[in-house]
């Protein structure tokens, strides 16, 4: 499924003589956008082949993930399980759009504190959660694994060969991973780290061995979900200018910091660049609700 590249003019991009355009895989479904499209593709095949009737899944309070997967599951005909990060969360869920959006899927929620959350990869939790749901199809937080990095390898395609730089957001490495395995010889990948920290470089690495990628963890504003008001006007002001909208978490962070490095001559002239929209688009209403309770802008929908 191929997906359009939308071009970008910028006064800056044309002073800097540096083409970007953008891969709108946020376009792929209303639903199930970019990443998370391409991350559930192989994963629900799978499932379906293998006979299971109920996936189980971890996210947050405004994850994409467990928004995606509770609408895949109920167009498939799974069950969904959500394990929740955050106790508090139980008592106030319908007042969370994208908790009450995948209740409205029909995803069962099982909420948990913070420091059990830590555990959701360990075998020993795992089995607890056998132990109270039964059998399921196990899909890791924010969708990442093998198949979930094979569905990204398709996000390219041969008529993104002439680009020199591909730029992806990075949660938890697997759509970085896809670019890395599909990427041309004469193409660089380049990340933009949502979190702290460049500890997700082993990761990634599990699943895309080779090189030719750098990561960019100077763009996090703070940490993963953390939103400033600069960044809110740069969202706003960017939309404004290419009709294109970004979310909060991600997008957003890696457009502002393609056009930081563009600023400072980061890419050499002539550098054809282009970026993937992964979606997420979601999370804006959630992010909006708390953005005003700070007594921050907000962002335009």
């Amino acid at each position: 499924m191929e997906v359009p590249n939308q071009e970008i003019r910028l006064p800056l991009l044309d002073a800097k003589k540096i083409s970007l355009s953008i891969k709108r895989e946020d376009t792929l479904h209303p639903h199930i956008s970019g990443n998370k499209f391409r991350k559930l593709k192989y994963n629900l095949l799978e499932a379906q082949k293998q006979g299971y009737t109920t996936l189980l899944t971890f996210g947050g309070a405004f994850s994409n993930h467990i928004a995606a997967t509770a609408y895949a599951g109920k167009l498939q005909g799974f069950k969904t399980i959500g394990v929740i990060r955050g106790e508090e969360l139980e008592a106030k869920w319908a007042n969370n759009p994208t908790l009450s959006f995948a209740k409205a899927q029909g995803m069962e929620f099982h909420f948990i504190s913070r420091q059990a959350y830590q555990e959701k990869n360990s075998e020993a939790f795992l089995k607890k959660l056998q132990q109270s749901f039964g059998v399921f199809y196990h899909l890791p937080e924010g969708g990442s694994n093998t198949l979930a990095v094979k569905g990204c390898e398709e996000i390219l395609t041969e008529g993104d060969r002439h680009f020199d730089v591909v730029c992806s957001c990075v949660g938890t490495g697997g759509t970085l991973a896809g670019l890395i395995n599909s990427k041309k010889a004469n193409q660089k990948i380049l990340g933009f780290t949502a979190l702290q920290g460049g500890f997700l470089k082993n990761d990634i690495r599990k699943f895309a061995p080779q090189g030719g990628w750098t990561l960019q963890t100077d763009y996090h504003f703070g940490g993963y979900a953390k939103v400033t008001a600069p960044l809110i006007h740069f969202i706003n002001d960017f939309k404004g200018q290419t009709g294109i909208p970004l979310d909060p978490v991600y997008t957003g962070k890696m457009l502002f910091g393609i056009l930081d490095l563009v600023a400072k001559d980061y890419f050499k002239k002539g550098t054809k660049i282009l970026a993937i929209h992964s979606g997420g688009l979601q999370g804006i209403t959630g992010m909006n609700i708390r953005l005003k309770k700070k007594n921050l802008p907000t962002i335009n929908v």
